[in-house]
């Protein structure tokens, strides 16, 4: 494959304020698939992602949790980055804006600018709404509330540190006029012009007094630097780029970005503040930067209050990660919102995946199989059929490669499934069931089985930016490797007399709607639980709350020597999965002290695997060890349970070390 040169590919940095969930996760698949699909046409891709770990709001967060800041975030970040190892993502590097390189480069930034006298310093009265950190004008805000996230705004005033935005705004209007494909789509840039630039741009607030979780300002300790200087930076940073004109070589080679990939509801921070920034700086602008759409659940936004909200974790475990980036990368429209259900979920597996991929596959391995030992040979006997289907599987390429230039990344796979529907039709054409059973048939059915492989193949190396393990196990089971691109439009690179796996494996098993609503009722159950217990924690101790009591049925009485051989203490779940065949356990590995134990509990209506890993929890260590559904369990995880059998799990008042003796 011909080298096509960098491209620099970035996604927003995710917020480390919680657990995200499959709306968060949407734009790091859709990157991923870009930046594989890039690497596969020669570029020498750099794909940065990360996580955005400064603010009020964490700061916030961490004191209700009572740890300090950077544990806080610490948590979160290896939470963000498990997700992506468990999505397969493909990233080249992961940012945090605690990273130490970071923190320096933005203080020298921030003193750069307030040398060149486009920063200068000021006081801001506004209303603030602590969720986005953005101070607001009363004729900016809708309904009385942020018009951004719909939450509550607050009065503040306080000494802070200005960006000079009008300094710029017509330099930025002239280059999105001259440059139609910087902001994509067209209504985003729409959105911003009419909105933003053209009426005019007011001073941007850079810096905050009134918390200390950020980066200081160097030259004046009260300061720390305001979420969006800082956190926009990364894009330049986490490449090399030294304010002080020491920039890496890695830098000039990657810079400007070819592509920012965002949400649309922080397309004004990415098209309006960080293109002047960089103005500002003396850099050049990205190439082009994508606001996509959201990933909602049933058209309306996700709220663990509800209970409907999806975890890719969860869905993963029921679905598989293949199944779940088809989902994400198919069904989000090029410009609208998309909408995500388990049912929806399960229906599109059962419908592209199970039926007219994982059935095409195994269909023709097992007919190789029955009718040639497993030998795909080509003998040559063609009909006038077999071009068509040629022309479909050879063409598809030079179709899916102009989908993805203009990053219609679903429409891009509608064309690559466009292959497996003509092959199952190709199926229905040439009837092989009826050829087998012709005494002169046995070539045609030898090519016309060739000719299915050899499409499959073609459709796998192009599935495999999106869907890579699958694309790998479908090559494997044929016995050959994945192609590259530019080896797409021949027709009969498949080496005739090659062998297929004489064990064809399932790809995608069909799903059972009713087990699947099952499990979608089981997690929303035990979302909403934990949520009500979590809101009835914050309520004010000084408010009357009624509260039910339960009696139960006394245990004879223990000497101190009969407690004193339990041995109870404080555990860290680090790892946790369900039980196989078992509809109520959870596996957990619990770190106590600098030993790891296994423990077995029936409590997978109430928690998923995802919500155990972090907690801290209390143990009874020295248990005997038990075996569970063929599981050695070698401890009990304490918990509460209610009249109505629900159960919780115990947790310490107070932030505890792993292994704290519990007395």
């Amino acid at each position: 494959m011909q080298n096509r040169g960098p491209y620099y590919l970035t996604t927003a940095i995710a917020y480390t304020s919680g657990k995200p969930h499959i709306g968060n996760n949407y734009e790091i698949v859709l990157a991923d698939s870009i930046a594989r699909f890039k690497r596969k046409e020669g570029y020498e891709v750099y794909f940065q992602t990360g996580t955005d770990e400064h603010g009020q709001k964490i700061e916030l967060k961490a004191q209700d949790a009572g740890v300090t800041p950077r544990e806080f975030v610490d948590r979160v970040a290896g939470i963000i980055r498990g997700m992506c190892d468990m999505l397969n993502i493909s990233y080249d590097k992961f940012i945090r804006t605690t990273d130490e390189y970071h923190e320096k480069q933005v203080q020298k930034i921030f003193r750069r600018l307030y040398d060149q006298g486009d920063i200068y310093k000021g006081a801001y009265e506004g209303l603030y709404c602590t969720p986005c950190e953005s101070f607001w004008t009363e004729s900016q805000l809708v309904d009385g509330k942020c018009p951004d996230c719909g939450g509550e705004v607050k009065p503040a005033k306080e000494e802070a540190y200005f960006f000079r935005m009008s300094k710029y705004a017509d330099r930025l209007i002239r280059h999105i006029n001259e440059h139609p494909e910087f902001i994509q789509p067209v209504s985003r840039k729409n959105e911003m012009m009419n909105n933003f630039l053209l009426p005019g741009l007011q001073d941007l607030c850079v810096s905050r007094t009134s918390f200390k979780w950020g980066i200081p300002v160097d030259f004046d300790d009260r300061h720390v630097v305001y979420v969006w200087l800082d956190a926009l930076s990364n894009y330049i940073t986490g490449i090399g780029y030294d304010a002080e004109g020491n920039s890496t070589e890695q830098y000039k080679k990657f810079w400007p970005a070819d592509l920012h990939l965002i949400g649309k509801d922080i397309i004004r921070f990415h098209t309006i503040y960080w293109p002047i920034f960089l103005m500002a700086l003396g850099e050049p602008l990205p190439k082009q930067i994508f606001g996509h759409p959201w990933l909602l659940m049933s058209g309306g936004k996700m709220s663990k209050s509800k209970g409907n909200v999806i975890y890719v974790d969860d869905l993963i475990s029921f679905f598989g990660v293949d199944a779940v980036r088809y989902y994400m990368l198919h069904e989000m429209p090029f410009e609208n919102d998309g909408s995500a259900t388990w049912e929806l979920i399960a229906e599109r597996t059962n419908s592209d995946l199970a039926n007219t991929l994982g059935n095409l596959v195994n269909r023709t391995i097992s007919m190789s199989n029955k009718y040639f030992g497993g030998v795909v040979a080509d003998k040559g006997v063609s009909e006038a059929v077999d071009e068509d289907l040629k022309a479909v599987v050879t063409g598809a390429y030079a179709r899916v490669a102009e989908k993805m230039a203009g990053l219609r990344v679903a429409d891009a796979l509608t064309e690559i499934f466009d292959i497996f529907r003509r092959c199952n039709k190709y199926i229905d054409e040439t009837e092989p069931w009826v050829l087998a059973k012709q005494e002169a048939g046995a070539d045609r059915l030898s090519t016309v089985l060739y000719n299915l492989v050899e499409s499959i193949v073609i459709g796998a190396s192009l599935l495999e930016p999106y869907m890579p393990e699958t694309a790998g196990r479908i090559a494997a089971q044929l016995s050959t490797s994945l192609r590259e691109f530019d080896r797409l439009e021949e027709f009969g690179l498949y080496e005739s007399g090659n062998r297929v796996t004489d064990q064809p494996e399932i790809l995608f098993a069909r799903l059972d709607m009713k087990e699947v609503a099952k499990k979608e009722e089981e997690l929303a159950a035990s979302m909403a639980a934990a949520e009500k217990a979590a809101q009835g924690k914050e309520a004010d101790a000084g408010e009357a709350v009624d509260t039910e009591v339960i009696d139960v049925e006394a245990k004879p009485e223990i000497t101190y020597d009969d407690f004193a051989k339990l041995q109870f203490q404080v555990g860290e779940i680090i790892a946790c999965e369900a039980v196989p065949k078992s509809k109520k356990l959870l596996c957990s590995q619990v770190k106590i002290g600098s030993q790891v134990k296994q423990i077995v509990s029936g409590i997978k209506a109430y928690y998923s695997p995802g919500e155990m890993v972090g907690k801290k929890v209390m143990v009874l260590v020295n248990l005997k060890p038990a075996t569970l559904a063929g599981v050695v369990s070698e401890g009990m995880l304490l918990c509460a349970e209610d009249a109505d059998g629900n159960l919780a799990l115990m947790k310490p008042e107070k932030e505890m070390p792993a292994g704290a003796e519990i007395c």
